[in-house]
């Protein structure tokens, strides 16, 4: 039997056959193709019926790809890894009859159960809470009429135009593969390269720099459905609806300092939270929201519906509210629950349909395909997480681990042995019918030149923001691009913020040390296939005509209220301090929702200067500002235990730099002079600051309450843009 070898026509040098290997390696000169060496001409488009229509089940080369990608890891999630979940329930205020015929939404006689799954996007399974992310907000609805799940996120838009590029965009926002590092970080080149190619992801960008990325509390957060879909009511008529929740609690964030903080001091610090809040009766709550736009105005607006890098402007359609959902019940067992629910945008009922969105006609081949991979079989849907309270017929059987017992014969349909049961369900008899929209077009790989307008909602969004949160977007980007080591990518990026605001890339490129462009790049191939006309794929100049949107702000938002329920205020003591001071101020806080935790120079008790006993709950070396919402430092008859304690200073000035409220009662100026505040005390020889709230008169307690319901102190923060 002859050896098998590689024949060659002709001697390979070494430095040929490395040229070779590199080229094999990285795909140098090469095309790309699909897993069986079928040339693309076209990876950033899926293939639809016309340009705004449907997806198509035919397109294999975006199965193969999205299918690959949902099998790469097992068995933990490849997005949203790193996740929280709740039990709870919704209740429908019952004002939508006349958009759908969905039952949970209008009864409002039934608590609908339902489970709610938090979590980031780019990490692993173990990495920490307050990464710079994206935040997963998904909902799983146990209605009488099957399940709905409503997978959204934390912010309304997303990076990509067409679930096509979505596996690219994971990639590129992952660890980068040769050394599997950062970890839960958009910070680094293979994302922002990938950013810098694709205008169509401004939009996103300016949200996932700004401080939605970093809440303080998953209580404390927007939701969005994300995707326009449909609402379908008795008589078939449909309209478009994009869904928003809105927190009880107000719209808050941490400080970009805050987070790395706290990502050393409590990496799970989201979880805690959540869970904490539950065992203790705080129940998180939100309003469901919709905003409803008919089928005649689906073109009214100088940006398309169907596009998911855009928003509606509550100005220009507001939010109605339908329900309410509660969170009151923690789960028994975290993977059994959290880690084993399986969403799906596909999951619908009656009354709520899909658009032509092309992001969310590919997400509804893709969750199914990957909880295949996750949880190993078809039979995902009889884990009891995901089990659906509504009776479940059909002649789906066996698989890897089945677990209903199914009787009789028949197993198909029709039969007449089982006299045709299961039946289909008429219309009348709830069974669920798509929208009839009429789709007549050419098979296309192409983007809709509604989709090419890249700039202005990015710009739209920047400009809503106060000064204080534009500071904070751009001290993102300078953070986030100065990790970025080739040049190039970040000179790309500056056109493109070019092209958002100019102020905004020249402070960025100031951060950088660079010029901002006079000419932005123009990305390679645009986002589009091969043989597309790049002037038809031209992206759109800037639209100036949009007017600031406060919804878009977080200290603007309608939702963000004054409570100080649930915040948690640090209490700096030692023996001998004031009972007397502790118990007025803890008191008051508690009769608001609030908690005081003690913080002292050891575990276990520390004597008050009455004699009694005060349990500590955290000391000075194990806690850390960063994950409290205020300090107080009552007065104490001896206060050279926290004068001279290292842990003691850093703990109020870290506070202070985080614009938190900081209350202290008179004699405790000599620590104060030793930090921060002393230090602003004396330069500006004035007796207060802005959030500082000192003395020890009967109104302390409503002054310091009155200041801890602004979250943060805004005016203290250094600024950067004029």
């Amino acid at each position: 039997m002859k050896k098998n070898h590689t024949p060659s026509a002709s001697p390979i040098d070494n430095a040929k056959l490395q040229d070779l290997e590199k080229n094999r390696e990285y795909g140098e000169g090469q095309f790309i193709t699909t897993d069986h060496g079928v040339r693309i001409n076209n990876d950033h488009n899926s293939l639809k019926a016309g340009e705004r229509g449907p997806s198509l089940l035919e397109d294999f080369i975006m199965r193969e790809k999205i299918t690959h990608f949902d099998h790469e890891r097992i068995p933990e999630r490849i997005v949203h890894a790193r996740g929280s979940g709740a039990h709870g329930y919704f209740e429908a205020y019952g004002n939508v009859s006349q958009y759908t015929k969905a039952v949970f939404l209008n009864d409002t006689s039934v608590k609908t159960p339902v489970f709610v799954r938090f979590s980031t996007v780019a990490g692993f399974k173990g990495s920490t809470d307050l990464a710079r992310d994206v935040r997963g907000f998904a909902v799983k609805f146990y209605t009488q009429e099957g399940n709905f799940d409503l997978v959204g996120n934390n912010i309304p838009v997303f990076f990509i135009q067409d679930a096509m590029k979505f596996p690219d965009l994971i990639h590129a926002v992952k660890p980068e593969p040769h050394n599997e590092i950062p970890q839960a970080a958009s910070a680094h080149d293979t994302f922002w390269d990938f950013i810098s190619l694709m205008p169509e992801s401004m939009h996103m960008v300016m949200w996932a720099m700004s401080d939605r990325a970093i809440p303080r509390s998953l209580r404390m957060m927007e939701g969005f459905g994300i995707h326009t879909f449909r609402l379908v009511n008795e008589n078939n008529e449909s309209v478009f609806v994009k869904f928003h929740w809105k927190p009880k609690l107000g719209t808050h964030a941490v400080v970009w300092d805050e987070a790395l903080k706290i990502s050393g001091n409590d990496p799970d610090f989201h979880r805690r939270d959540l869970w904490e809040a539950i065992e203790n009766g705080n129940f998180p709550e939100w309003e469901l929201g919709v905003q409803i736009v008919p089928e005649a105005d689906e073109h009214k607006y100088n940006f398309d519906l169907l596009d998911p890098t855009k928003l509606i402007p509550e100005e220009l359609v507001p939010v109605t509210k339908i329900g309410r959902m509660v969170l009151n019940r923690n789960p028994d067992n975290f993977f059994a629950e959290t880690e084993q629910v399986a969403f799906h945008p596909g999951h619908v009922v009656p009354g709520i349909d899909f658009s032509n969105d092309p992001l969310l006609q590919g997400r509804l081949f893709s969750y199914t395909d990957t909880q295949l991979s996750r949880l190993g079989s078809p039979n995902f849907h009889e884990i009891p997480i995901n089990r659906t309270i509504a009776p479940m017929h059909n002649n789906q059987r066996d698989g890897h681990m089945r677990q209903e017992i199914n009787v009789g014969r028949v197993s198909y349909s029709p039969n007449s042995l089982n006299n045709g049961y299961p039946a289909q369900a008429k219309e009348s008899e709830g069974g669920f019918v798509s929208v009839y929209e009429r789709v007549e077009a050419h098979k296309v790989r192409e983007r809709s030149e509604s989709f090419a307008d890249h700039f202005s909602h990015a710009a739209l969004f920047f400009k809503s923001q106060t000064p204080v949160e534009q500071n904070h977007i751009i001290s993102a980007l300078r953070f986030e691009l100065s990790k970025v080591e080739t040049i190039a990518i970040r000179q790309r990026m500056l056109g493109l913020l070019s092209q958002v605001d100019n102020a905004l890339a020249n402070k960025v490129a100031e951060g950088l040390g660079l010029a901002v462009p006079a000419q932005p790049e123009k990305p390679m191939n645009h986002g589009i296939g091969a043989d597309a006309d790049p002037q038809k794929h031209e992206p759109k100049p800037l639209d100036k005509s949009y007017q600031p949107s406060d919804a878009l702000s977080m200290l603007k938002n309608p939702t963000v209220t004054d409570t100080i329920e649930t915040r948690q205020v640090a209490f700096l003591c030692a023996d001998g301090v004031s009972e007397a001071s502790v118990n007025a101020l803890k008191k008051a806080l508690e009769a608001k929702g609030a908690s005081a935790k003690i913080i002292g120079p050891h575990a276990g008790n520390i004597k008050t200067d009455t004699g009694k006993e005060l349990k500590t709950d955290f000391t000075f070396f194990s806690s850390s500002s960063v994950v409290f919402d205020a300090v107080y430092i009552p007065g104490a008859a001896n206060m050279a235990p926290l004068e001279s304690n290292d842990n003691v200073i850093e703990f109020i000035n870290d506070a202070y730099r985080h614009c938190k409220v900081i209350g202290a009662d008179d004699g405790t100026d000599k620590l104060l002079s030793k930090t921060t505040i002393g230090n602003k005390l004396a330069d500006k020889k004035e007796k207060t600051l802005p959030g500082i709230v000192m003395g020890s008169s009967k109104a302390f307690a409503d002054e310091f309450i009155s200041e801890l319901g602004k979250h943060r102190i805004w005016e203290r923060e250094s600024k950067i843009v004029e």
